[in-house]
């Protein structure tokens, strides 16, 4: 995953975390709301970018699971 993905990622998380934090702490409603609102948006856009990232593996689903081999019948 490049590196923007994962800044991503760990924006959306703590904002997501800090609505959760905001709602505890009895702060005003609209920046509970203004920060859920801008949340769902960097969440949908994170999605977005992880989804159209350009990335290719050479594994399938005959590698199956290697930490682990069970047998396939």
């Amino acid at each position: 995953m490049k590196s923007l993905a994962l800044l991503l990622l760990f924006v959306t998380t703590l904002v997501l975390l800090l609505v959760v934090v905001f709602s505890v702490m009895d702060f005003p409603y609209s920046w509970v709301f203004f920060a859920t609102l801008f949340g769902q948006v960097l969440l949908v856009v994170t999605v977005y970018k992880i989804l159209r990232e350009a990335y290719h593996t050479d594994k399938t689903f005959e590698d199956f699971y290697e930490d682990y081999p069970i047998g396939r019948n």
